[in-house]
């Protein structure tokens, strides 16, 4: 897999010059959507794939800006020959409403004052960035989504789409999110709006063309940033390390490693980001509850889309068991769902880190691999008027271990295995129909992998026959199932 982007890319922008609306009532008199695509369109734009970016990230998913150093926040993920692959999907991502990337945010001028919104700007939810997004895609003419993919606020977005917009949405990528902020996660973010608010130079969200308030910013970053890693990645990447060991330790000055690294983080934050988008997006995430009279089940009931959500081991932020909690409902409400869980010691992070991990997940899930990738063809087989010495002959010389056998007009009618070949002998069976398991465990070669796996392990068997109205075609064993599904990081 390729880690470096070929390409330059740029950001474009979608001017909606009509009212919108907001949730809350409010109306924007116009609309800015800035937005990247990487990929073409196929002829039936059945290929269009839309991430949704985190709390503060940008449209920039992939490539470098001509002349940057870095490339796109999910460079690792998006590109050609990577797990969202360029040369087979066309990849959208849009700046959310209330950034500071290019949409229309706080920053951006009111065309009815001439000036910037500033604390003015109307509050807004993740439903309204969702809306938003859907009047990009209107523009690009887009009417069905491959899927849709999102991580932390990005898989609130994700979400929101598949029940605001069922019919629009085939596949379903949730990662390391929820379907309602908690207190918790609320109480994080109450912190973050107090320390800018409480930054006299915020001015009451008064302060372009002046002092920034970005002492305030920075502990709201500082808190966040805590957040996204876990105490293991802490203590294995800091420890109790201190910046100068012949400083003195009695001081109430920055010692510890620790302390230093969020000073970076949060300074580092202040050169890209707006303190008033921070209010803003935070106040959406907070306002974020998709349960509906109080019941997650009702709440997800409009979503039809095959979804993937993915939690992630070290995640105290969005824990797996709120990602669990939306797998239950939307199984409760007859939709197909499944979990996986990212092993990892990055914490919340590990949706933008964890590179095997996502791309084993995320490709599986998107172009499943099927039994018939892996099914083992020509398959040996026996007849059932063979001899027991003629069946372990057979598979001496193949090098087999489960023999399919087959009746006069060629269907499957049973399965002999090596361990078959050892009680024969050690009882001394005298015929193939004392050995023969009758009840046969097939599988189609159109199913996943994951289905052969499911099936074996059900069953406690090594193998499976592959076939299609009774012939044989191949057959599948665990060796063959566990390589194809064993992930390298």
């Amino acid at each position: 897999m390729s880690v470096r982007s070929p390409w330059i890319t740029k950001t474009a922008i979608h001017h909606v010059d009509e009212p919108f609306k907001l949730e809350s009532g409010r109306v924007l008199p116009e609309l800015h959507i800035s937005y990247e695509i990487y990929g073409r369109m196929n002829k039936n734009r059945t290929n269009i794939i839309l991430v949704c970016h985190a709390l503060t990230g940008d449209a920039h998913l992939a490539g470098y800006y001509d002349g940057a150093r870095k490339p796109g926040w999910w460079d690792v993920i998006v590109g050609p020959n990577k797990t969202l692959d360029t040369q087979q999907y066309c990849i959208i991502c849009s700046n959310v409403l209330g950034g500071c990337a290019g949409t229309t945010g706080p920053a951006s001028i009111n065309p009815e004052s001439g000036r910037e919104y500033a604390a003015t700007f109307p509050v807004i939810t993740i439903g309204d960035m969702v809306r938003a997004q859907h009047l990009l895609l209107r523009h690009l003419q887009v009417s069905q989504l491959c899927a849709v993919i999102g991580g932390s606020m990005g898989g609130m977005q994700a979400l929101d789409w598949a029940v605001r917009y069922p019919d629009m949405v085939s596949k379903l990528i949730l990662l390391a999110t929820t379907a309602r902020s908690t207190p918790q996660q609320i109480a994080f973010h109450a912190i973050g709006r107090r320390a800018i608010q409480g930054d006299s130079r915020w001015n009451k969200g008064e302060y372009y063309g002046k002092e920034r308030p970005d002492r305030g910013l920075s502990v709201a970053r500082m808190i966040g940033h805590i957040t996204y890693l876990s105490d293991h990645a802490m203590e294995e990447k800091f420890g109790r390390e201190v910046k100068n060991k012949e400083q003195e330790p009695y001081a109430l000055n920055a010692d510890f490693q620790v302390e230093s690294y969020l000073d970076y983080q949060g300074n580092q934050f202040c050169e890209r980001f707006d303190p008033n988008s921070y209010l803003y997006i935070t106040k959406a995430v907070d306002l974020f509850d998709l349960t509906k009279n109080g019941c997650l089940v009702e709440g997800l009931a409009p979503i039809t889309a095959r979804t993937l959500a993915v939690g992630i081991s070290s995640d105290w932020l969005y824990p797996p068991q709120q990602v669990r909690e939306i797998v239950k409902a939307l199984r409760m409400s007859g939709t197909d769902a499944e979990y996986a869980e990212i092993t990892s010691r990055y914490g919340h992070d590990a949706f933008l880190l964890e590179m095997g991990q996502l791309d084993y997940l995320i490709s599986g899930f998107l172009s499943p691999k099927l039994v018939s990738d892996i099914m083992l063809q020509p398959v040996s087989s026996i007849k059932e008027d063979d001899t027991i010495e003629k069946a372990c002959q057979v598979m001496v010389e193949n090098t087999a271990s489960h023999l399919p056998v087959l009746n006069k007009s060629g269907k499957i009618s049973g399965i002999v295995t090596s361990w078959d070949i050892a009680k024969a002998v050690a009882y001394n069976f005298k015929t193939l129909d004392e050995i023969i398991t009758r009840n046969v465990r097939t599988i189609s070669p159109d199913d996943t992998i994951q289905e052969a796996a499911l099936r074996m392990k059900k069953h406690d068997i090594s193998a499976l026959v592959v076939s299609r109205d009774e012939k044989l075609l191949g057959i599948v064993t665990s060796e063959g199932v566990s390589g194809s599904m064993r992930v390298n990081c």
